[in-house]
């Protein structure tokens, strides 16, 4: 895909992770500086940062907490002085808590809604308030799931904070679109890598029979949605907003049973 980003400046939270890492390299390859955040220290950026800089674009890491919003207006403000006012947001930052809401405890209901709802609110909000401000036609791309619609019940909380995440994303586009503010969201299924990665290396089993699940039987690489993002993200698409990108290999066309192994 060609596009031209060479103007834009991308901002991604949870960039460290599997997700976060890919899209940063796909937009820098199409010329946009990057500003990334995690929770992880300043050494762990630098493997990320030299591969961006090899693309011959700039790019900064802050170590930040999603769900403290001062934390995040004052990273949005730094990167700001930094690279210029961010042009591509992407809230990408999220953890998974695996149990069914009957043990769930309220500290990992809280932690689970507050990184991956709160922090995605307080992100887009502090970026689409600076670029009202300044007159600016950008783009917020939510980085969602097929779990906001299909049941999960060993991830109530992931569930209900990726539905909340559709919502938010379709309220946001209507408001933000007078302003050329186009707002959409990318819904992956079974991605290799990132949270169900993780959940996989410890069961390996549990990754031959999701792939078996999926009608297209292949599982989503990070790259994949990397590209979906890049898309959403060009300055060519100019209808898209308040869309929603599924992007599961038919997983939500099936009656396959997400809830026995546990995964999202």
């Amino acid at each position: 895909m060609s596009m031209d980003l060479s103007k834009q400046v991308a901002a991604i939270t949870g960039g460290l992770g599997d997700i976060g890492r890919a899209i940063a390299l796909n937009l820098a390859h199409h010329g946009a500086d990057i500003a990334l955040c995690d929770i992880r220290p300043a050494s762990d950026s630098q493997v990320v940062l030299d591969e961006i800089h090899a693309l011959g674009r700039r790019a900064i890491y802050h170590k930040v907490d999603v769900t403290d919003a001062v934390q995040v207006a004052e990273w949005v403000d730094a990167i700001g002085l930094e690279l210029g006012l961010p042009s591509l947001i992407i809230p990408n930052a999220a953890v998974v808590t695996l149990a069914p809401s009957s043990v769930m405890t309220p500290a990992q209901w809280s932690r689970d809604i507050r990184v991956n709802l709160d922090g995605a609110f307080y992100f887009a909000q502090a970026c689409a308030s600076r670029l009202l401000a300044a007159g600016r036609k950008r783009r917020i791309v939510f980085i969602g799931s097929w779990a906001a619609h299909a049941l999960h019940v060993q991830g109530p909380a992931y569930c209900a904070s990726k539905a909340a995440i559709r919502m938010l994303c379709k309220v946001m586009a209507l408001e933000l679109a007078p302003a050329g503010i186009l707002v959409n969201e990318v819904a992956p299924g079974y991605v290799d890598g990132g949270l169900t990665g993780k959940i996989w290396s410890e069961n390996p089993a549990s990754r031959v029979q999701a792939r078996a699940d999926v009608p297209t039987q292949q599982l989503i690489s990070a790259e994949e949605v990397a590209f979906q993002v890049a898309c959403l993200c060009d300055p060519n698409n100019r209808h898209m907003t308040g869309t929603t990108v599924l992007m599961d290999g038919g997983l939500s066309l099936t009656n396959v049973s997400i809830n026995r192994r546990g995964e999202k």
